[in-house]
C-alpha cells in the first residue's frame, strides 16, 4: 500500500505541475501576435495537455480511488475525505476548462485577455493548498 500512495503521490505532483504551466503558457500564447508563437504555443500546450496532463491525472485518480477501496471502512466515514474528494472534483473540472481553452487556442478562437490567464493560473493553488491540508491536518 505504501508503494502505491508513493505513486499517487508522484503522479499528483507531475499533474499539478502541469495544471500550473499550461496556463502559464496560455498567458503567453495570449500575448502572442507572430504566427511562430502561436505555432510553438499549439505545439508545446497540446503536448503538456495529452501527453503529461491527462495522464497524471488518471494515474492519480486510479491510485488514488485504490487506497480507498484498501480502507474503505475508514474513508467511507472520513468527513476530510469527503471534503477532499469534492475539492479534486474541482480540480478535474478545472482540468477539463483547460482542454477546453486549449481547444480555442488551436483553432485560434481565443477571445480572452492574458489577465484572464493570470488569475485563471492561481486557481490550482488554491485547490493544492485545500487539498493537502485536509489530508495532513484531517479537521473532520
Amino acid at each position: 500500500m505504501l508503494w502505491i500512495k508513493a505513486f499517487h503521490i508522484i503522479a499528483m505532483v507531475a499533474w499539478f505541475a502541469a495544471l500550473f504551466y499550461l496556463p502559464r503558457l496560455f498567458v503567453y500564447h495570449a500575448e502572442s501576435a507572430d504566427e511562430v508563437s502561436n505555432k510553438r504555443f499549439k505545439v508545446m500546450e497540446w503536448r503538456l495537455y495529452y501527453a503529461i496532463m491527462w495522464p497524471s491525472a488518471i494515474v492519480t485518480t486510479v491510485l488514488g480511488l485504490s487506497l480507498i477501496v484498501f480502507n474503505w471502512s475508514y474513508y467511507i466515514h472520513a468527513g476530510w475525505m469527503h471534503a477532499k474528494l469534492t475539492f479534486v472534483a474541482l480540480l478535474w473540472g478545472y482540468h477539463l476548462s483547460c482542454g477546453h481553452f486549449l481547444k480555442k487556442f488551436a483553432m485560434d478562437e481565443n477571445r480572452k485577455k492574458s489577465k484572464y490567464y493570470r488569475i485563471f493560473n492561481e486557481l490550482p493553488t488554491l485547490l493544492l493548498a485545500a487539498i493537502v491540508i485536509l489530508v495532513v491536518v484531517k479537521p473532520f
